[in-house]
């Protein structure tokens, strides 16, 4: 196998799980999402993509060479699929606490206790 698949294959055999989790973040809002909406899911997708990238690079980089070629790819897969997964849930956690930010609430107000 040629040094740079080896160096790439858990993200090769990952990708797909990859486009089918972050097919569901892109499709899980409620409401249409205006522009600036979209390009911070599109930034959050390539964060998470390229945490995925640099940490199975640098667990390859890392693991024990006494384990053997396979472990090396299992800890990688294992350690870029964790931070493909950690990035995405921060995104949709941000993104939910947004969201309910936006929302518009009346104001009290503190003298009357009528909505101002």
């Amino acid at each position: 196998m040629s040094p740079a698949i080896a160096l790439n294959l858990s993200l090769i055999l990952l990708l797909p799980w990859y486009l089918v989790l972050g097919i569901v973040y892109w499709r899980t809002r409620r409401r249409p999402a205006s522009a600036a909406q979209r390009l911070f899911d599109a930034a959050s997708l390539l964060c998470a993509l390229s945490a995925a990238a640099a940490s199975g690079w640098w667990s390859m980089h890392h693991a024990d060479p006494a384990a053997g070629a396979i472990w090396k790819q299992v800890l990688a897969s294992l350690i870029s699929y964790g931070a493909f997964l950690l990035v995405l849930a921060c995104a949709f956690a941000l993104r939910r606490m947004r969201g309910q930010r936006t929302v518009l609430t009346p104001v009290r107000s503190e003298a009357s206790g009528t909505p101002s």
